[in-house]
This record gives C-alpha cells, structure tokens and sequence, in this order.
C-alpha cells in the first residue's frame, strides 16, 4: 500500500516535472534587440573628445574643428615636439574621418572605437562603405582601417598647397615621416605667412561644401637681356599629379611652352591656369612663371632704356671720342662725339634701347656714362703745358 502510493506519487511528479519543461510551441517572433553598448569613451578613443565636439556636432562644427586642431597640431608647426604632435595630427584626423561619415559614425555611436575596428562582433554586421572585411571563419567581421596616408588626405583637401614639379609636389604619406625627416610635408611650406593666408583663405568658406582653388604656385624664369630684347621661346617640363578617372591619382609630365616677347621686364607673369597637381576637393592652382632678368656683362637696364659704361683717358675726354658699340641684337654702332666729356657727361642715343611690349615700333634710348682714366702724375713740364693750354 505504501509502495504504491509512493510509486503513484513519483509518477505525479515526474509528469508535473515535464509538464514544466515542456518545450513552447514554435514562435516565428524576433528576440529582443540586444541592449545598446556602453558609449565609445569605454570602448577606445573618445573621437568626440579629441575635435573638442559635442556629440551632437553638425558637419560644419566638425569642419572648424578639425581645421583649428589640425592647423595647430600639423607637425611642421611644432619642430621642437615633432613626435608627440605627429600622433596628435594622426588622432585629429581619424577622429574627423570617423565622424564625417555618417556609415562609421553611426557604428562608432554605438559600438566605439574597438567596434568599430573590428575588435567587437556587431550583431549582423555585414560591413558598410569604407569598411573592409576583416574575419577568419567566423562570420565576417566589419572592421573599419585608418590608412596613416589619410592624414595627408585630409589636410590637402582643407588646404591644398602643393607644388606640380618632381620631387617637389604633393603630401607625403604619415608612414614616411621617419625618412623624410618631417611630417611628410615639403620643408619650409607652413611658415608663418604661409599659415596665415591658410587662415585668411578659409575664413569665409561658409560650410566648406564648394571646392577651394589651391594657392598658385610661382617660380622665376631667368632670361638674358638678350632673350627680352629680341624675344624668344621657352619650354618647361613639369610633373605634376592627376587623379585618374578610377579616384587613384597618378605623375603625368607635360611640356609647358612660354612665349618671351620682346622688351618685358623683370616681374613680368606668365600664368599656366589649373597645371598645379589635383587634389579631391580642390581646384587645381595656377602655375605662375615669374621673368627674372639675368644680369648682362655690357649694360645695365633702366626700364625702357639701355646704359653702358665706355672707358676712355683723359685726352679723349677732352679732345673727342669715338664709341664703339655692339648691341644685343648683333648691330655695331659707331658714335662719333665732339663735346668735351665730363666725368657726369652721358650721351643718348635714341631709339636704341629695349623694344616697348606694348608698342613694338618704338624703343627706348641707349644711355651712354663714361668712366674717364686719370694720368697717376705729371711731370712739371707737363702740368705747365696742361695749365697753358687750359687756361688760354
């Protein structure tokens, strides 16, 4: 009797038992969503914090700060802390990458910076743009990569200073620093002028949308007399960047030809418009040739008009003097002169000097100084003759 009753009440409870771990009739509902990750701060690099932004910053508030932060930080600014201010500049600019892109800043917004890296698994995660894929075999992981050379990237595309011709152009990459000796910048670009057309050029910009022409880049073209009398024609060749229609850049080399006319001065401007290299998001700058005038073994010019120096002694000067002059384009003249010549005497011949550009029948005048030789000494007899003929 009591066998069976326990015996029935075992079975009671072994049916109650598996009544309650009965498994539920299939459900096709969703699980709940998982709980939002803790802010980024915990999770690696506090990006917010780096650009001095709040979180809820629009794209110009990241424009300005990355500009004032960059500007600040870029390595060549800071020679005597060069290495703390290199991972600085790197931090700012990934920090801007990261937050000016809706895609990452999203993933960072709620998984940080190890999500957004790669380190932490984003359910479903099946990457975005600017993601590369980074699992093994376990289910594809989206991971974001901050390429160094970025850095180079960004700051072009605030500031686009670069020059068109080899070895000279375009930003390094971050890697190079080390080999370049710097941050990968031209040395001496960021000086302190330089700096301040960067402020200058940028303080009305607005939302930084419309692309900015680069600042042209000038280099001097030394001519001979010679080559601005007569005129004559010059060929450079550049190297400079282009971006393919792929978005990859790449070194093309041109040949620029300079036209000299004849009679233009030292100063004068040859403007080759948008042959500077090409950058994303800026306009390429002018390629400007500056004429520099070589100095010339015979004369000296004064604008328009030529001068040249005759030696001559004392005798000539007083008795007549005939010049001898070759001029740039090959011509001999001879001029004859009978005045008695003073140590300030100068003679002009017209119509023989430089051509004038902007009226190429006319020309200016050859200016004649003259640098007269003095006897050392004169013996008495001669003194005596010189003071008779002199004063009669």
């Amino acid at each position: 009797m009591n066998y069976s009753t326990h015996q029935h009440t075992a079975k009671k409870l072994k049916q109650s038992h598996a009544k309650q771990h009965r498994p539920p009739p299939h459900s096709t509902r969703a699980p709940p969503p998982p709980a939002a990750a803790p802010p980024p701060p915990a999770m690696g690099v506090d990006y917010y914090k780096v650009l001095q932004v709040d979180r809820s910053a629009k794209d110009d508030d990241l424009k300005k700060a990355y500009r004032k932060l960059a500007m600040k930080w870029h390595p060549d600014k800071n020679p005597n802390n060069k290495k703390d201010a290199e991972a600085k500049f790197k931090q700012i600019s990934e920090a801007y990458d990261v937050l000016s892109d809706p895609q990452k800043r999203q993933v960072y917004d709620v998984y940080g910076e190890e999500g957004l890296k790669g380190q932490v698994q984003p359910p479903g995660a099946g990457g975005f743009s600017g993601m590369s894929g980074d699992g093994g075999g376990g289910g594809g992981t989206a991971s974001y990569r901050f390429n160094p050379r970025s850095a180079d990237d960004i700051f072009s595309e605030f500031f686009g200073h670069s020059s068109p011709f080899g070895g000279m152009g375009g930003l390094g990459g971050m890697g190079g620093m080390g080999e370049r000796g710097g941050s990968g910048f031209p040395r001496g670009i960021f000086g302190e002028d330089i700096f301040g057309s960067f402020r200058n050029s940028t303080a009305g910009e607005g939302s930084g949308n419309a692309p900015r022409k680069g600042t042209a880049i000038e280099r001097t073209l030394p001519c001979s007399l010679e080559d601005l009398y007569k005129g004559t024609t010059k060929k450079m060749k550049i190297s400079r960047d282009v971006i393919e229609s792929s978005g990859r850049p790449t070194t093309v080399e041109e040949i620029l030809t300079i036209e000299i006319k004849p009679g233009w001065k030292k100063g004068t401007k040859i403007t080759f418009p948008e042959k500077g290299n090409e950058q994303r998001g800026v306009i390429p700058a002018d390629l400007v040739f500056i004429i520099d005038e070589k100095p010339h073994s015979v004369f000296k010019r004064d604008g328009n008009d030529l001068i040249v120096t005759q030696k001559l002694s004392l005798a000539e000067a007083l008795t007549g003097y005939t010049a001898q002059v070759t001029t740039l384009d090959g011509r001999n003249l001879t001029i004859p002169i009978s005045s008695v010549i003073s140590p300030t005497y100068e003679e002009v011949v017209k119509g023989e000097g430089m051509p004038i550009p902007k009226e190429p029948a006319r020309r200016g005048n050859l200016k004649m100084k003259f640098n007269i030789k003095f006897p050392a000494r004169l013996t008495a007899e001669q003194k005596t003759g010189v003071k008779r003929y002199l004063t009669s």
